[in-house]
């Protein structure tokens, strides 16, 4: 064995395994998150690949590292690039989705975001998930344990999210209503319900990865200083953290609709 790394024997054989796992690593995650999307299994089951994909993509890199290290004490400019490209594409991807689990470590572990918490848009259409309030984390905080769910569940929705709130535009309800749906269909949501005498917008929003659907209801008041109150949820329809998706959901399409 070490006579064959003397000779670079082994730089080959290290490069096509680097790439092997950096790119089987990362087909892995798109057939997990294609699977998961078309319900062939449970997005849980999804999870599980990604988690192994993740392990692989590192594994690639590390290779990589040493296969680059070979190829050159070999002078070989084809295997080195070969490993720099594994290298690339498994530190790309692990990069990539060591953001998302940075994130879900900073968020808290809900899926229910609302701009108010005393008076919240309900759904008249879509429905809410039967499981929406059943698993709220306490944090091992006895005061949040000695809370029933959905008391549990603002005061951590009121801690994280505060900046989420009613907001007040210049517009007739009416009118709101629908620059409301045109923000919503320009986000290629799909609308289940637009009705400006009612003051509802509901629609579903698709996620790109794992095509997982969030609903969301907007709902359009007068104000009686003038103009409208604007108040959004977003719901995840599996899970139980939504990585903060949903918060930054509404941060958006409020942001877009002011403008609007």
């Amino acid at each position: 064995m070490a006579e064959a790394v003397r000779k670079g024997g082994w730089a080959p054989r290290l490069t096509t395994l680097a790439l092997l796992l950096s790119i089987g690593g990362v087909a892995a995650a798109l057939i997990a998150a294609l699977g998961s999307g078309q319900e062939a299994w449970p997005f849980r089951t999804g999870f599980t690949i990604l988690r192994y994909a993740f392990f692989a993509a590192i594994g690639g890199g590390l290779i990589a590292l040493v296969g680059l290290f070979l190829a050159r004490r070999r002078r070989s400019a084809k295997l080195s690039a070969l490993n720099l490209l594994a290298l690339v594409i498994g530190l790309g991807f692990v990069l990539y989705l060591g953001a998302q689990i940075r994130t879900a470590r900073t968020v808290p572990a809900i899926h229910d975001v609302s701009t108010n918490l005393d008076d919240m848009p309900q759904f008249t259409l879509l429905k809410v998930r039967e499981d929406n309030l059943e698993k709220i984390p306490d944090n091992d905080d006895p005061g949040l344990k000695a809370m029933d769910p959905e008391s549990r569940w603002k005061a951590i929705h009121r801690q994280a999210y505060s900046d989420l709130r009613t907001v007040r535009l210049p517009w007739p309800a009416a009118d709101t209503v629908r620059r409301a749906e045109q923000v919503a269909r320009a986000r290629g949501w799909e609308i289940a319900k637009a009705d400006p005498q009612a003051g509802l917008v509901e629609a579903t929003d698709t996620t790109r990865f794992f095509r997982f659907k969030d609903d969301v209801v907007i709902r359009v008041r007068p104000s009686p200083e003038g103009g409208s109150l604007v108040d959004m949820r977003s719901i995840s329809r599996v899970g139980g953290s939504d990585v903060g998706v949903n918060a930054e959901r509404v941060r958006a399409f409020l942001a877009d609709l002011r403008t609007s």
